[in-house]
């Protein structure tokens, strides 16, 4: 098991999104919550003060810090999906819960967390030894808002989008 383990804040709703994060997908779960012992900054006695959890087999955790504080680009999670379903399912379960889409695969959930939804072709595609294919379909990816790996397979075999 690794060391090192992210750490999200949040402002009194940790628990909401680790229930969150863990519908998402498969090997995810809710491992502990931890309760205040005494009133503090985060809360008082008996509020949840850290949720442990997997999302994908990557354990987290959720730490209700008692203030606010904005995320921004400089860290984000990425999901790698197994394919355009899981890519859809993802992307609309932000969706619905108050997300907001960017671009290149790329939202920030209703906390303000900054998340890339990539399908694992991609990285295929732009590690390939054909330059001008991998080119090609980083070209098309930069288009798109959620990855469509037909679009970037298509861009990448050189045909034209359908």
């Amino acid at each position: 098991m690794s060391k090192v383990t992210p750490c999200l804040w949040f402002n009194g709703n940790a628990e909401e999104a680790a229930n969150f994060y863990v519908s998402l997908m498969p090997d995810s779960e809710i491992l502990h919550v931890q309760r205040n012992v005494a009133d503090n900054p985060s809360g008082k006695e008996g509020s949840v003060l850290v949720v442990e959890f997997t999302l994908g087999g990557q354990r987290l955790v959720a730490l209700n810090g008692g203030m606010k504080k904005e995320y921004t680009h400089a860290l984000s999670l990425m999901i790698k999906c197994d394919d355009q379903a899981q890519v859809d399912s993802v992307w609309d379960a932000f969706l619905a819960h108050g997300g907001k889409e960017e671009q290149c695969g790329w939202l920030k959930d209703r906390y303000g967390v900054s998340w890339q939804v990539v399908p694992k072709a991609m990285f295929e595609f732009f590690s390939s030894s054909d330059t001008a294919a991998a080119r090609r379909a980083m070209q098309a990816m930069m288009k798109m808002v959620k990855l469509d790996i037909e679009g970037v397979r298509r861009a990448f075999e050189g045909k034209s989008a359908a």
